[in-house]
């Protein structure tokens, strides 16, 4: 059984926005040398997510207008959290798109369905943060 574990950095110039991580999880896959396994990528900040979907803009636009909803950014005197930070919103959002996702890995490739690509969601950006990716198999 092999092992294999890489991070990626981002500092988005955003508070929010996505990242499109599939090649760079699929270029893991192939550093690692596995042909069969699992990988897990997911957000190593509390106010960051990895999720799968579609890579269409007007779904990345949806979801922004969604979690905008849920949790609005402000007026940031609605969190409790706030006392020392600006991000309680950005906190509530990683809860709802989660923390990460468990991919197969087969012929050492992303084993996906059709138009399955692998994201990062930054939700509190303007500064560097990361992610995990970790391989195992064969």
């Amino acid at each position: 059984m092999k092992s294999y574990r890489k991070e990626l950095f981002f500092n988005l110039p955003t508070r929010r926005g996505l990242v499109n991580i599939t090649g760079d999880v699929q270029r893991a896959i192939a550093e690692s040398g596995v042909q069969e396994g699992l990988v897990l990528v997911n957000a190593m900040n509390i106010t960051a997510s990895v999720f799968i979907n579609d890579d269409e803009p007007g779904l990345h636009q949806d979801y922004e207008d969604w979690l905008e909803g849920l949790a609005p950014e402000k007026p940031y005197s609605r969190y409790r959290h706030n006392g020392y930070e600006d991000n309680g919103d950005a906190h509530l959002k990683r809860t709802i798109m989660g923390r990460e996702v468990v991919c197969a890995i087969t012929k050492g490739k992303l084993d996906f369905g059709t138009w399955e690509q692998i994201f990062y969601f930054e939700f509190d950006g303007k500064r560097r943060k990361h992610a995990l990716i970790k391989i195992i198999g064969e």
